[in-house]
């Protein structure tokens, strides 16, 4: 809100409803470009000087407009930015986009970088739009992506491992089985690691893999679909593991559970080349606040692993490291805390699935074909 008062983030239809705990949510405009190609401008160019050499056709969404599946499109946001020089910005998808499997990431002038925004930064906001898996139709307005504000460094505010061991006596982080895990027991490595559950419902399905075709997903409605028309459960071999085909799109879940405290935030790391022909995540955040109760210590909220394999076909096993959090202090503690009365559609359950599916039931009780197991992975970071 500070930002806002100041001046320095800057928008002609700003709602209370985009302030998150630690970040703005940004929206789309009116109108949109279907591209060759994707692109960055460089140091010297704007983007709107680039869009000459890239773009096939411009056409107005302010009513909503389909996007097609492996297409790229450069959306122009409603918030532009004048940052002062002791700020950075970045960005990230918003948490039920990345489980739909749309790859975002912002674009400004005068940069080479997606979703990093430098120091000072003065000037329009661009998004980049990539629906992998589903047909998407969107419209003016509709929020996919998330800003948050870092003062000086993007690694300055970063716990270390030691100082994460600390954090995590002090208020605990993770918990597994119910009970929070021994500090000594923490896997860290240039942040916390996660790992894979597979454990089968009853019906045996660990996950849900993306159908290779289906009807057109309006991200503007929620609760609307049934989970059947855009995904199939799958199930582990008979020893536990599970192979991954490659360029499907899996929804699983981690082995641990998180809690996020007020005071700090985290980041999924969103690739780790040493971990095999995989990848896991597009980069996502967990809000102060998720999977935290200010009475007692809960133990937390599981996170959906978005994955992807890369070439080839590839194993992965129950309890095998997936992904990485890397955690940082926040400016000052928020007030404004993830699920206490702000809307929050993934808190304090175990979801997959995104908000846009109805019937959506408890982990474990795929009963009926619209009853879909949910679990949850969200987040955002810094300070707006």
């Amino acid at each position: 809100m500070h930002a806002i008062h100041r001046g320095w983030i800057r928008s002609p239809a700003l709602k209370p409803d985009q302030l998150q705990p630690a970040s703005l949510d940004l929206t789309l405009g009116a109108k949109a470009y279907r591209l060759l190609c994707s692109f960055l401008p460089d140091r010297e160019s704007r983007v709107e000087e680039k869009l000459a050499d890239y773009v096939l056709e411009e056409f107005d969404i302010a009513e909503g407009a389909i996007l097609e599946r492996n297409r790229a499109y450069l959306i122009p946001l409603r918030e532009e930015l004048a940052l002062p020089e002791s700020l950075r910005g970045k960005a990230n998808p918003k948490s039920s986009i990345g489980r739909l499997d749309v790859f975002t990431r912002v674009v400004s002038d005068n940069n080479s970088r997606f979703d990093e925004l430098p120091l000072g930064y003065r000037g329009p906001l661009f998004l980049e739009v990539v629906p992998r898996s589903f047909i998407i139709r969107v419209r003016e307005g509709l929020s996919l992506n998330q800003l948050r504000l870092v003062a000086g460094d993007f690694g300055t505010a970063r716990y270390s491992d030691s100082a994460l061991a600390k954090l995590h006596i002090e208020r605990p982080i993770l918990f597994s089985e119910g009970k929070q895990v021994s500090s000594t027991d923490l896997d860290l490595a240039d942040g916390l690691f996660l790992s894979l559950d597979l454990t089968p419902d009853v019906h045996g399905h660990v996950g849900y893999r993306a159908a290779r075709n289906s009807r057109v997903l309006d991200l503007s409605v929620t609760g609307r679909y049934s989970w059947d028309e855009f995904w199939e459960p799958v199930r582990a071999l008979p020893n536990g593991n599970l192979i991954l085909e490659p360029e499907e799109f899996y929804l699983l879940l981690s082995r641990e559970s998180v809690s996020i405290s007020p005071v700090t935030a985290a980041e999924m790391a969103a690739y780790d080349p040493t971990a095999g022909e995989l990848r896991t995540h597009y980069a996502g955040f967990f809000d102060p606040g998720f999977g935290f109760s200010p009475v007692g210590w809960p133990d937390g909220s599981r996170a959906t692993l978005e994955v992807r394999a890369r070439d080839v076909s590839f194993v992965v096993e129950h309890g095998q490291r997936l992904c990485r959090l890397i955690f940082e202090r926040l400016v000052e503690e928020t007030e404004l805390v993830y699920g206490q009365g702000i809307g929050s559609t993934y808190q304090d359950q175990k979801l997959t699935l995104s908000k846009h599916f109805a019937s959506q039931g408890p982990v474990g009780q795929l009963t009926l074909p619209d009853t879909p197991p949910v679990r949850a992975k969200v987040g955002s970071r810094s300070r707006v």
